[in-house]
């Protein structure tokens, strides 16, 4: 209610929340998303350690815990925070860590126009502070790039400007506050740079007050000539310069120390590129067969894991085949499979309560003859009969081996409050290891799947790393969207793995080798 009194508030241009809950974070998504389009919205959540697992949650809920995910991806979407990280960054919400942050983010917003990139300038009459606010730039995201041969040359023509310093612009110690309006005027000029970071300390003969009115002064010129950058300052001492700088429209805020300032920029420009961005659209794929997926998730009096021709099926009616397989009850038929298949084949075991294949021995890979079948479907069997687990064993799947594309995987678990939350990264047991995932809530739009495409550190194995074949992204891209389809339209599905997923060469799409789903 407040936010949507805020959006049209004449006298409101930046929003703070302080949150501890959602009542509806799916409404307060979609609100967040078209207010923060006219309105920043920065907000610090607490209770951030404190949330309840999935599981206690369903515990308190209907008294039964159901099986845990095995995979780490999903496991990790059970803890709210994480849904939280997600709804922020789809809405275009600044999340801020502390009280403290969240001001100091206010204050540039509040004062300044948006950044229109990342691209900052700084002027300093320090060494150390500048290495510090090179390096607390760049942990933001943002770059600290040369300046135009015009201002090079302007610059040079200043005394107090030390030889080579073209960004960071190094100010001798002895710099006065007429120096820093000289070099202020020349980079608020300069269009390679988006925003400029002021850094003073009082090591010279030069006072606070006195360079924060020349830096005044340079930017009431800039405003007037209609150069419309970022600007902060850092007074670096005891005090600090508490109050900002205030011209007739604007204020210049102002830190005491610059990686507070660094940060201030970094959430800041992150919101500005949100906000240029299109929000994206959902995709209608016409070739779904949505009856078919609900009646056989539906056809489940209790919860629990589908059965391997079920799982195909549902896949199947939403355009995400698996890869050619056939199911099977004993040796025989699976070595008839695996002939009519082709060797290499790979055989794993069938089971809708023993969900973790590789933890029973259940999984099989390059089998290149008949004996060699027979023995796999036999060291199952004994496995489990150790286990006492025999009656689990409902078959086996025969497949045939799939051996170039990276591995990728996809998942989905439902948060109680949050919905679907969809995880992706590399595949297979790269992501346990390694947990390069990335998540976000669905619906997805086609802007998120193409963000989380590039938002793996993986990412450059997408894309042919040392002259590897690049994978298809394009079909990745769109199996995304498939999945955000399945369980958006399907909501008996709790949880939902794609692993792996082996992506191949551009035009060839991807092949699905193992799947599993929860109702």
């Amino acid at each position: 209610d407040l936010i949507q009194y805020w959006e049209d508030d004449d006298r409101t241009s930046v929003i703070l929340l302080y949150l501890e809950s959602f009542g509806n974070p799916r409404r307060f998504a979609r609100l967040a998303r078209r207010i923060g389009r006219k309105k920043p919205l920065l907000v610090v959540k607490a209770g951030r350690y404190q949330n309840s697992s999935f599981s206690e949650v369903r515990r308190g809920r209907s008294g039964v815990v159901g099986a845990q995910p095995q995979s780490l991806a999903l496991r990790a979407t059970q803890m709210g925070d994480v849904a939280v990280g997600a709804l922020f960054h789809q809405a275009g919400i600044i999340r801020a860590n502390t009280l403290e942050e969240m001001f100091d983010v206010a204050a540039l917003l509040a004062g300044q126009p948006l950044p229109r990139g990342p691209r900052v300038g700084v002027i300093t009459n320090a060494t150390g502070p500048a290495v510090l606010t090179l390096d607390a730039l760049q942990a933001e995201g943002l770059r600290v790039p040369g300046l135009s041969e015009a201002s090079c040359e302007a610059l040079a023509e200043i005394p107090a400007v030390m030889a080579g310093a073209f960004n960071p612009v190094q100010l001798l110690s002895s710099a006065t506050a007429e120096d820093y309006f000289e070099v202020s005027r020349v980079l608020l000029a300069d269009d390679a740079l988006d925003a400029l970071l002021i850094l003073f300390i009082p090591v010279g003969l030069a006072d606070r007050s006195g360079v924060a009115e020349q830096v005044k002064r340079a930017l009431v010129a800039a405003r007037h000539a209609a150069y419309e950058k970022t600007v902060l300052t850092c007074f670096m001492g005891a005090q600090g310069f508490q109050s900002a700088l205030r011209l007739d429209h604007e204020s210049v805020p102002s830190y005491r120390f610059p990686e507070a300032a660094a940060r201030a920029l970094g959430r800041v420009n992150a919101y500005a590129q949100w906000r240029q961005q299109p929000l994206g659209i959902i995709p209608d794929h016409k070739d779904i067969d949505v009856d078919t997926a609900r009646r056989i998730c539906r056809q489940r009096q209790h919860e629990g894991w589908l059965a391997a021709q079920d799982v195909a099926a549902v896949l199947a009616a939403f355009g995400i085949p698996l890869v050619s397989h056939r199911i099977v009850r004993t040796q025989q038929e699976a070595v008839s499979a695996a002939q009519a298949l082709g060797y290499p084949v790979a055989v794993k075991l069938a089971s809708r309560t023993l969900i973790s294949k590789s933890e029973w021995d259940g999984v099989k890979l390059n089998l290149g003859n008949d004996n060699e079948v027979i023995q796999a479907c036999e060291t199952m069997q004994d496995a489990l009969r150790a286990a006492g687990k025999q009656d689990a064993l409902e078959g086996f799947v025969v497949q045939p081996m799939i051996t170039n594309g990276v591995e990728l995987m996809i998942g989905m678990s439902d948060h109680p409050l949050f919905g679907p939350i969809i995880a992706f990264g590399l595949g297979g047991i790269y992501v346990e290891v390694l947990h390069d995932v990335v998540y976000r809530i669905t619906p997805l739009t086609d802007r998120d799947a193409t963000e989380m495409l590039s938002s793996i550190r993986g990412y450059p194995l997408l894309t042919g790393y040392r002259n590897a074949p690049a994978a298809d992204l394009n079909a990745v891209h769109d199996l995304l969207l498939r999945v955000s389809r399945l369980v958006e339209e399907i909501p008996e599905i709790t949880e939902l793995e794609l692993n792996p997923v082996k992506a191949h060469v551009p035009g060839e799409g991807f092949s699905v080798l193992d799947a599993r789903i929860r109702v």
